[in-house]
């Protein structure tokens, strides 16, 4: 009968959850709200805060995060790192240009790469790809995996730092397909977290780059904690969903690693019933995947392929940072789980209504 009631209550609280389709979370967002430059500042971004409780909205700018914070709460940070993803190289004997987006690495010994060629049907098995002056790198597929996907082996006999080097070379930096220019030097700095660690992500935890050194150090001194985990991002979680019922979405498998030390801090605040905040859905999906029995943050590494969406019990984080997300994806679709569905699209449609910036190099929302 207490698991009934229990039920009955999340069915009433979720009452608009329990059926969700892709379909609810269609909006209309203009074009121009897509951002595709950094904002001047990091920290002085725009920042709309949600009150999850009452759905009350507060327009700020981002270093007012500050005055939400207190001693002994803490701060859930990705420091994953994003690498070079994107080269262009030319195939053998018609000397057409291939764009090799670089996705993980598979085996270091072998140099064997999983990527993504475009435009895919000139490559084939045994084709060979020359890259920079003087072909720097050279590399052959020897697999195909999906229409667009390869397994690519990089000919290289030199050191594997000398490799690396040689990829910061040839690779640019992985900004978003929306985003129509060429990457800039200042790309390499601004679609990068400042705290940015652990090199293995093609992507930026986005929510991240608006902190500023200043900012952080000020959180610090008002004794504001941070736990570093490690969510290395892949293309998955911008992946169109194509099926109407969530429940059928199947997410890409993205490699976590939470310390001991992340832990600890993270469960001491959560035994002490502070404010434990999410920076990123990224590191909201790498602690939701490692939840302890007795709901406390499990240290460990692992693959996660969680698909958070509504009706959802959160275990750790009571609060989260987040950009503002394009319609009908999975970061939008966590997001309403988090700070529930009216609450979000309400604060979307506000969103929209006050010029917010959208996606990578937008502004930010807080859900408290």
């Amino acid at each position: 009968m207490c698991a009934f009631l229990a039920l009955l209550r999340t069915v009433k609280t979720h009452k608009y959850c329990l059926h969700m389709k892709l379909s609810q979370f269609k909006f209309n967002l203009p074009e121009s709200l897509l951002a595709s430059e950094p904002s001047e500042q990091r920290d002085e971004s725009r920042l709309m805060v949600l009150h999850k409780d009452t759905g009350k909205i507060e327009h700020k700018i981002f270093k007012d995060v500050l005055d939400y914070f207190d001693d002994k709460d803490v701060m859930i940070l990705n420091d994953t790192k994003v690498f070079p993803a994107r080269m262009y190289g030319n195939k053998e004997k018609t000397g057409a240009t291939i764009e090799v987006f670089l996705l993980r690495e598979l085996n270091r010994e072998l140099r064997l790469w999983d990527v993504l060629v475009d435009p895919a049907r000139k490559i084939r098995v045994g084709n060979k790809l020359y890259f920079g002056d003087d072909d720097l790198l050279v590399a052959e597929v020897v697999d195909n995996t999906t229409s667009r996907g390869r397994t690519i082996r990089f000919l290289f006999e030199g050191t594997d730092e000398e490799f690396r080097r040689n990829i910061e070379i040839l690779g640019e930096t992985p900004l978003p397909k929306y985003i129509k220019r060429k990457a800039t030097p200042e790309d390499k700095f601004r679609y990068q977290t400042i705290y940015a660690k652990n090199e293995g992500a093609v992507a930026a935890p986005t929510a991240g780059l608006h902190f500023s050194r200043e900012l952080m150090k000020r959180l610090e001194l008002k004794g504001v904690d941070f736990a570093e985990i490690t969510l290395h991002i892949g293309l998955g979680t911008f992946r169109t969903v194509e099926v109407e019922d969530l429940t059928k979405h199947k997410m890409d498998s993205e490699q976590f690693i939470i310390t001991d030390e992340a832990a600890n801090r993270v469960n001491r605040a959560i035994d002490d019933k502070r404010r434990i905040c999410a920076v990123g859905t990224t590191s909201m999906r790498a602690i939701e995947s490692s939840v302890s029995a007795d709901r406390h943050l499990k240290p460990g590494t692992d693959w996660t392929s969680k698909f958070i969406y509504p009706p959802y019990e959160f275990s750790i984080a009571n609060s989260m940072i987040t950009n503002f997300h394009t319609p009908e994806s999975t970061l939008l679709v966590m997001i309403a789980a988090f700070g529930g569905y009216e609450n979000v699209m309400n604060a979307y449609e506000v969103a929209v209504k006050e010029k917010y910036r959208f996606y990578s190099y937008g502004d930010a929302m807080l859900i408290i």
